[in-house]
């Protein structure tokens, strides 16, 4: 899949924008602030539904607007598809493909896109909800429909804190929270089902990221992706020594009760902080290299080792599962944090697929082997510098 051109209104700084983009190595060059990364966001929105940088949609409405437009011409070999998206500051976001109305969540089935972002040092290090928030993105391409089913979690996972928080205002206890099991049934079926895909999606990252970050790092420190579970006991959201467990023979029914149990278990401490204590919201996805935890004891290359394992490694698995080819790969400032051997190994691992979009506050950053096509970005005004390779 490509990306031929990106239009955008009211978007972030861009009042409006046409970006023509070229298959193969893409370059957009501007000086911090003038609005690069924003275009890599527009298409990361498309296939992600959410931004890399920003948890809520009204950051990237113009100031003064109540909502934003981005449409993608993409193509799929022979097949052309328009996306579009209607990003609104307030309520429910809305989506068309070739000009008919469509569910938003329908938008990651034509766009398929791997973001490399400085923000991905976060996954390795940072909470836990970095690590979530990367497994569930890739879940949403992977496997579209999981987009409703999370959308439908948070949902319930709202409402039962809502009816948490006004039983412990009220003293409410035992029969009097009949509502409460309602709600989790909801919870249970929901969070099961996700429980079940992340910890299926770890398994089949595994040997992808062992193996992309031997190519970057140029050594095999034996990483690890395991979830830490608090259906299993324990709280990985507070606990970063939660212990981990293997994921063999997991089943959605397995889950299911081991939901269920923790629910029951933790009831009386959920009503005492009118709070949801256990569930996929809770759980964290620990890294390891070496056998140790990446966040706490691995040094800064072997973080970012890790963090650009997980992105190539999430881009060859769809590129291995999907019938449209391969995914467009975004590097958004990436170059700048790495070292130089880093940045060519990088450069020489992506170079291949079938479309790539660099952005760079510094050109020379960018490695030869992606010059191809390189537009210059100033204060919201795109222009073509320079163009060569394989349009």
């Amino acid at each position: 899949m490509i990306v031929e051109h990106l239009s955008l209104v009211d978007f972030r700084n861009y009042a409006t924008a046409e970006l023509a983009l070229h298959r193969g190595p893409n370059v957009l060059v501007g000086r911090n602030g003038q609005g690069k990364t924003n275009l890599a966001e527009a298409v990361v929105f498309l296939a992600t539904l959410g931004s890399h940088r920003v948890s809520s949609d009204a950051p990237m409405v113009r100031d003064g607007q109540e909502f934003a437009i981005i449409r993608a011409r993409l193509s799929h070999g022979e097949r052309k598809v328009l996306a579009e998206v209607q990003v609104n500051r307030q309520g429910s976001n809305k989506a068309r493909i070739n000009g008919s109305p469509s569910k938003t969540n329908e938008l990651p089935r034509y766009a398929h896109v791997v973001l490399f972002a400085p923000e991905d040092l976060q996954i390795v290090r940072g909470d836990p909800s970095s690590r979530r928030r990367f497994v569930d993105q890739l879940l949403i391409q992977r496997t579209p429909r999981l987009a409703a089913v999370l959308a439908d979690y948070d949902r319930v996972l709202k409402q039962r804190n809502a009816l948490l928080k006004s039983a412990r205002a009220r003293g409410i206890r035992g029969e009097g929270l009949s509502t409460l099991d309602v709600w989790d049934d909801k919870l249970v079926a929901l969070g099961s089902e996700i429980i079940v895909a992340r910890q299926r999606l770890a398994n089949d990252l595994q040997q992808p990221v062992a193996d992309a970050y031997a190519a970057i790092a140029g050594a095999d420190h034996r990483p690890q992706l395991e979830w830490a579970l608090s259906i299993r006991g324990g709280d990985p959201e507070e606990d970063e020594d939660t212990a981990t467990a293997p994921e063999d023979a997991v089943t959605p029914a397995a889950v299911a009760e081991q939901f269920r149990a923790s629910l029951a278990s933790k009831r009386s401490n959920e009503l005492d902080r009118g709070l949801t204590l256990t569930g996929p919201h809770r759980d964290d996805l620990v890294l390891r290299v070496r056998s140790l935890p990446v966040k706490g004891y691995a040094s800064h290359g072997e973080s970012w080792s890790v963090a650009l394992a997980l992105r190539l490694a999430s881009a060859e698995l769809l590129r291995s599962e999907s019938p449209a080819g391969d995914p467009v790969l975004i590097l958004d400032d990436v170059f700048a944090e790495l070292d130089a051997d880093r940045r060519q190994r990088l450069a020489a691992l992506t170079a291949g697929y079938e479309q790539v979009v660099v952005t760079a506050a510094v050109e020379e950053d960018i490695p030869e082997v992606l010059h191809a096509h390189v537009v210059r970005i100033t204060a919201g005004t795109i222009s073509d510098e320079r163009a060569g390779g394989d349009e």
